[in-house]
């Protein structure tokens, strides 16, 4: 049995059924059902009523979930070496989708400031507009002397060069589910059933969706998602590339491991309140709605694109290799107050019972010529 998931307040409840009855009218007008990819774009990007559009608290131990930028200031200053070697390569410029709190941003801009390796511009592309002034607070109370390099984004840039960091961003993009049941291949999306939401299955109807579900292989009765939005967020990103690296860092499979057999009803997962559970039909816009991402089709969208593949490794191996236990060493064992917290940390970040094996971190480049130092040791690319 599943444990009760908290009550919301009266006024979060009152938000959540203003969404539910938008998604509602939506549902009518597209003729009575709606793609669950349409359903999970509005629950999440609505405009003032979607989870990432409104105010609530997402991150952090008064939100849904903590990131790894939330649980330690040793995952931004370890990126920032990444960064850093990157830039020396391309172009003095780094590029952030979803930041979050702001927090990732704070911590590689004052490592990068430590060493001696400042980028010229900081650019945020961040689509809800409560996270980006928490974020300008955030920055301004951190790092105030580095505000001015620092800019925010409504759209992708046309030219991308030097470092592109998406940390958990590609799990909350809208993904179509595919059931494949007694040989045939049908989507799942959802309709209106009086107050409440149901879901219903059609033939697909877009193109796309029927070509990249046929090359999948699983077997009878599968069910999973197929994220059309990611294939074509990297797309467009690898294309604007003209000299860099994007980083991808967020939990996720091969294609391999995404359809094996045992997982066969999926990865979609929702997240409220520090609690996982699998109803993304529940207080919609209170709760985060995400699934595994499937880094072959992330890796064969870059390819197709023009853009090579660079590296491919769990976080740990990453973290690592950049040097995060050096980084741990500059507190004093001694030093119990501080030194106790990060070694915890670095634990969380690590271990493979934690964020350590599930979290995959991806390198996609143009111009690159040496290698990365983040995938010097354990690349599983043979993997995808």
């Amino acid at each position: 049995m599943r444990t009760p998931l908290p009550t919301p307040s009266p006024e979060a409840a009152l938000h959540s059924n203003k969404l539910r009855d938008f998604i509602h009218h939506d549902i009518a007008a597209q003729g009575g059902w709606i793609p669950f990819s349409r359903f999970m774009e509005l629950a999440l990007y609505a405009p003032g009523l979607g989870y990432y559009s409104a105010g609530a608290r997402k991150f952090g131990a008064a939100g849904d979930f903590v990131t790894a930028p939330e649980i330690s200031p040793l995952f931004g200053r370890t990126l920032a070496r990444q960064v850093a070697e990157i830039m020396a390569q391309s172009a003095p410029h780094i590029t952030e989708l979803g930041a979050g709190s702001g927090k990732l941003a704070a911590d590689i801009l004052a490592e990068l400031e430590q060493s001696g390796c400042l980028p010229e511009s900081y650019a945020i592309l961040e689509v809800s507009a409560d996270l980006r002034e928490r974020q300008q607070a955030l920055l301004q109370e951190r790092v105030p002397h580095l505000a001015a390099r620092v800019h925010w984004l409504d759209a992708l840039p046309e030219n991308i060069s030097g470092a592109l960091i998406a940390n958990e961003v590609l799990d909350a993009l809208p993904v179509h589910l595919v059931h494949w049941p007694d040989g045939r291949i049908l989507e799942r999306g959802v309709a209106s059933e009086g107050k409440n939401f149901a879901w219903q299955e059609r033939l697909p109807e877009n193109p796309a969706l029927l070509q990249a579900a046929q090359q999948i292989n699983v077997p009878d009765g599968y069910l999973s998602e197929i994220s059309l939005t990611a294939r074509g967020l990297i797309g467009s990103l690898c294309e604007r590339l003209n000299q860099g690296v994007l980083l991808f860092i967020d939990y996720g499979f091969g294609a391999g491991e995404y359809y094996h057999p045992q997982r066969s009803r999926g990865t979609l997962m929702c997240h409220y309140r520090h609690h996982a559970h699998d109803d993304p039909f529940f207080l919609p816009g209170l709760q985060d709605i995400t699934a595994h991402v499937d880094f072959t089709a992330v890796a064969e969208s870059a390819i197709d694109s023009g853009a090579h593949l660079l590296g491919y490794t769990p976080q740990a191996h990453f973290l690592i290799n950049c040097g995060i236990a050096e980084m741990l060493q500059d507190t004093a064992p001694e030093n119990l107050r501080d030194y106790l917290p990060l070694s915890a940390q670095l634990q969380k970040l690590t271990s493979p019972a934690e964020m350590g094996e599930l979290f995959k971190v991806m390198a996609l480049g143009k111009g690159i010529e040496e290698p990365l130092r983040g995938f010097i040791s354990g690349d599983k690319s043979r993997l995808l």
